[in-house]
């Protein structure tokens, strides 16, 4: 990444632009996302949609979701209760 605000900001202007023309043989829609991660480097409206993107892909994938009851295929099986803790030994 260049040091320079100025040239990022072209560059990530740039991308995006290029990939709005995805459909040209050259150019990509893959452009678009990659404009996107360059701009949120130095604006921070981009930079918080792009760690709300990324929270949410992290609990959907690792389901450490708020809603919902937590039992979802990714989750981890619960550990076997601990001889002699809590529970009433005889």
């Amino acid at each position: 990444m260049p040091r320079s605000r100025v040239v990022r900001l072209a560059i990530g202007i740039g991308l995006i632009v290029g990939g709005t023309l995805g459909f040209l043989p050259v150019l990509g829609f893959w452009m678009i996302p990659l404009g996107l991660l360059v701009l949120s480097i130095d604006l921070a409206i981009v930079r918080r949609a792009r760690r709300r993107m990324e929270v949410a892909w992290y609990r959907r994938t690792n389901g450490n979701g708020r809603r919902g009851n937590g039992n979802s295929a990714g989750a981890a099986p619960e550990a076997p209760a601990k001889p002699g803790g809590w529970q009433n030994s005889e």
